[in-house]
């Protein structure tokens, strides 16, 4: 984005009039809390930009300049009603204090819904630059974010599935054998059973994922044959023309890409075809990750979320009072993992928190009828 993106000129058909009556008091209030919000996302895109470098930090300070203008149009409405000091609202403090102390991805994921947020679409004091403003904000936020969520993608992936994976199953498993009567030292060696079996398998199953995801995307990717080849070709041959043919390109533009490759043009018009060895692209796979961090982060998260279902048998309690901890346990990290979820996918935290929570849930007492249901028919 660019300083002539942003333009926070008046609009004359939503700019106050001057002959127009004062300012009620809640008028004032608004704007000063209009005012007091966009003095902080100013400072939180400053304090962002502080621990970026390059392209990602300029656009950062574009953002707090274009914030730092909307500011001054509240102080002019304000005159003399700006000088009250008024602090912004809960939701741009946290901001502030993520984007000094952290400076992550949350907080982009945080700033991108507060952007969408936006209420100048229908404040009459705002002008129509400045809603708009705030609607190209949320997608330069959202471009940001994604940079973000792609450098975490793959191996935080393998993490929240691998969690989510462990409170689910092994909840469900104590869930059902608990409801069958048997004794709480054997729905304990279950668990610690299931988490063992569920972590390496999920370890194992996300290596052999990850590692067939990257090496059928390499085997998709060109070499550098053609640039080896080409001195020796026959360009009435057409044999350079039936490769940049096979990856889709029209005859024409096939021919003209071989004609570039084989020197007898100059222009490099396309680089995305030329053909480069495999370590060239590695920076392509970042969000699917790779084999190893996610099979450790797999394994780790799911062990962690199965922890969680046992940990009222391993601190003694039994029968039905450890069924109901257990159960309260796991929702509340499910909440949790569903909520940085949706955080960090710029969706409603609390509406992907319940839905986890839903499923979890769900699975848990339909194996509980069904334990209940097993151990009353062996009864």
């Amino acid at each position: 984005m660019t300083r002539s993106t942003v333009n926070t000129s008046p609009s004359p058909e939503r700019f106050p009039n001057p002959t127009q009556a004062p300012p009620s008091n809640s008028d004032i209030k608004r704007w000063r809390r209009y005012l007091a919000d966009e003095r902080a996302e100013a400072a939180i895109y400053r304090d962002l930009a502080r621990r970026r470098t390059g392209e990602e930090r300029e656009i950062l300070l574009e953002l707090a300049d274009a914030e730092g203008r909307h500011e001054q149009h509240w102080r002019d409405l304000l005159g003399d009603h700006a000088s009250k000091p008024i602090r912004p609202s809960f939701r741009r403090i946290l901001l502030r204090f993520m984007a000094r102390s952290f400076g992550s991805i949350f907080v982009m994921a945080l700033a991108q819904r507060a952007e969408g947020r936006s209420p100048y679409s229908s404040e009459p004091a705002a002008t129509d630059a400045m809603a708009a403003d705030e609607l190209i904000h949320e997608e330069v936020v959202r471009g940001l974010a994604t940079r973000g969520r792609a450098r975490i993608s793959g191996n935080f992936r393998a993490a929240v599935f691998g969690a989510n994976d462990g409170l689910v199953s092994n909840l469900a498993l104590i869930m059902g054998i608990g409801a069958t009567g048997v004794s709480s030292s054997f729905v304990l060696f279950s668990g610690i059973a299931g988490l063992l079996a569920g972590a390496l398998s999920m370890g194992a199953g996300e290596y052999v994922s990850v590692r067939s995801q990257r090496e059928l995307l390499a085997a998709t990717k060109p070499t550098q044959i053609t640039l080896q080849a080409a001195p020796d070709l026959d360009l009435n041959g057409n044999e350079l023309v039936l490769v940049y043919r096979a990856r889709g390109m029209s005859q024409e533009a096939a021919e003209h890409r071989a004609a570039e490759r084989m020197g007898y043009l100059d222009c490099d018009c396309d680089p995305s075809l030329s053909l480069q060895t495999p370590d060239v692209y590695e920076n392509e796979y970042q969000e699917i990750g790779t084999g190893w961090n996610a099979a450790v982060s797999s394994f780790l998260f799911f062990a962690t979320g199965a922890l969680v279902p046992i940990l009222p048998y391993i601190f003694g309690l039994e029968g039905l009072a450890a069924l109901v901890v257990s159960l309260v346990l796991v929702g509340v990290a499910l909440l949790f993992t569903g909520g940085v979820v949706g955080l960090l996918s710029g969706s409603s935290p609390a509406k992907r928190g319940l839905r986890q929570l839903a499923i979890g849930i769900g699975a848990a007492v339909a194996t509980y009828l069904l334990g209940l249901l097993f151990g009353t028919s062996v009864a």
